[in-house]
């Protein structure tokens, strides 16, 4: 008889211990599952990362091509080319409208692609490292009109004299070089897009 109480003593105690046990059970498994849904995060973050990376690279890449209608080959090297518009080749006269990021509205709305007044071909769209990377590109001068580059009507760069000090009051005036920018959309799988953007200047 006196020894019942001890016996029930124990009993509780070992449905005590197991209630704790299980809820230390749970916190565990709820704390590893965080855990493997934040490592699973941070993967698709670092491979989006390194998604979007690649197609920056291959943006620069086409760049580099379009660049190379503007050489001794080109299409682009003669001002008799580049003071009209040349819709075969992506290619404005004039500066384009922008949203404001800067990015042209012709590149963002398809429907606008080959529309009037741009009446672009998606012919010259570059394909990527992959066939579900594609490149959509186009070419504006930052001019206000078409024709004959003018101070008046384009955005120039100037430099000084070559040979000659600037500081000449009498001294040759200093060439001038007008602007030109190229716009590069990159798209890749699943829509992902990336725009690029370089300017540069071609003597008048």
């Amino acid at each position: 008889m006196k020894h019942s109480p001890r016996v029930q003593l124990r009993g509780r105690q070992r449905g005590v211990v197991l209630i704790f046990t299980l809820i230390v059970l749970l916190i565990l498994t709820i704390g590893a599952v965080a855990l493997t849904k934040s490592m699973n995060i941070s993967m698709f973050s670092a491979g989006n990362l390194a998604f979007r990376q690649d197609l920056v690279n291959q943006g620069e890449e086409a760049i580099a091509t379009v660049m190379s209608e503007f050489t001794a080959n080109g299409v682009l090297v003669s001002a008799t080319n580049t003071d009209s518009n040349q819709t075969s080749n992506n290619y404005s006269a004039t500066m384009l409208p922008t949203n404001p990021q800067g990015v042209p509205n012709v590149l963002l709305n398809d429907g606008l692609w080959t529309s009037p007044p741009y009446n672009f071909t998606s012919a010259d769209d570059l394909t990527g490292a992959t066939p579900d990377v594609t490149m959509r590109y186009v070419i504006d001068r930052l001019c206000a009109a078409t024709g004959a580059s003018v101070s008046t009507g384009c955005v120039q760069a100037t430099a000084a004299p070559t040979g000659q000090d600037s500081r000449d009051p009498h001294g040759l005036a200093p060439p001038t070089a007008t602007v030109y920018r190229i716009s590069v959309r990159v798209t890749g799988p699943r829509n992902t897009q990336v725009f690029l953007q370089s300017t540069f200047t071609k003597p008048n």
